[in-house]
C-alpha cells in the first residue's frame, strides 16, 4: 500500500532523511519510531505530499506522489502532530468544508459525519467553535477530517499527545478496528508502549537513516536482547545506552 524508494529530504547542507527504503501493506499497522531530530515528521510530511522529496519516490497504491499527487493524496488521511484547524467554524462547519474539498457527495455525507462525531466521542460538540474545544477534542476533530473520505490509508504523526487516558484507548481502539477493516496505518509516536502494544511492526529511524525494520522479535534478534521490551531494544538500537551511562556517572 506504501512504498517509499531511496526516499531523501536535504534542507541545504543538512540531510533530515537519507535514502529510506521501507514497504508496508495494506490492513498494516506500522509504528515508526526515532528519537527527536531523527526525520520522522519529515519522513510523513513527504508521504503525505506536505514536503517534496529532494530524491527517491513515495508510492501510495501503486501511484507515485510526485507524478499523481492528487490521486495519492485521495486515498490517504495525514493527521499532524499538531491540529490545524479552523477555529470560528464549528465541528459540523469543519467537516463539511473538508468534505468538499475531497468533493464528496452529499448523498450519505450526513449520516458519515454523525458516525464519525458519535465514533471520536464529540458528537455534543459538533455544533460548537472550534476554539472552544480542548486540544485533545481538537485532535479527535482532526483524525474525522483525515477519515472523512474513507481512505485506505492514514499517515498519523503522535496520534496520542494530548488525548486524555480514555480518550487514547478510544483511539488506540478505533485504529485496530481500521486495520481490521483492510485500511493501512502508518503511525509515527514517542510511546514505545504504544508501539508495542499496537504495532505489527516497527521501523526505527536514527540520523535520517532506517536502522531498524520487523516485529517485536525480529528488533530483539538484531538487537541481541531476546526477552526485552521495547524501551530496552530502543535503546540499544539507537545508541541511547550510552546515554544513560553516562547520567548515572555524572551522578
Amino acid at each position: 500500500m506504501i512504498t517509499l524508494i531511496e526516499l531523501t529530504k536535504k534542507f541545504g547542507a543538512f540531510t533530515a532523511v537519507d535514502r529510506l527504503n521501507l514497504t508496508v501493506s495494506q490492513g498494516e499497522m506500522f509504528g515508526f519510531l526515532g528519537p527527536n531530530g531523527a526525520g520522522k515528521t519529515t519522513t510523513l510530511k513527504m508521504m503525505a505530499g506536505v514536503l517534496k522529496p529532494t530524491g527517491g519516490s513515495v508510492i501510495i497504491d501503486n501511484k507515485d506522489m510526485s507524478d499523481n499527487p492528487l490521486e495519492c493524496k485521495k486515498v490517504i488521511g495525514f493527521i499532524p502532530d499538531r491540529p490545524f484547524l479552523y477555529e470560528k467554524l464549528t465541528g459540523r462547519e469543519v467537516l463539511q468544508f473538508i468534505a468538499g474539498i475531497y468533493g464528496l457527495s452529499q448523498d450519505g455525507l450526513p449520516k458519515r459525519m454523525e458516525q464519525l462525531f458519535e465514533l471520536f466521542e464529540i458528537g455534543s460538540w459538533r455544533d460548537e467553535l472550534v476554539e472552544s474545544y480542548s486540544h485533545g477534542m481538537k485532535q479527535r476533530l482532526v483524525m474525522t477530517t483525515a477519515l472523512i473520505h474513507q481512505p485506505k490509508a492514514i499517515i498519523v504523526d503522535e496520534p496520542m499527545v494530548g488525548l486524555d487516558p480514555r480518550a487514547a484507548k478510544l483511539v488506540k481502539r478505533i485504529f485496530r478496528s481500521l486495520c481490521k477493516k483492510g485500511m493501512t496505518v502508518f503511525m509515527s509516536t514517542h510511546t514505545l508502549q504504544v508501539a508495542e502494544e499496537m504495532c505489527d511492526r516497527i521501523g526505527i529511524i536514527h540520523q535520517g537513516k532506517l536502522i531498524a525494520v520487523g516485529t517485536m522479535q525480529d528488533l530483539r534478534e538484531m538487537s541481541g536482547m531476546q526477552a526485552e521490551e521495547l524501551e530496552d531494544v530502543y535503546f540499544k538500537l539507537t545508541g541511547a545506552e550510552e546515554f544513560e551511562e553516562s547520567v548515572e556517572i555524572g551522578l
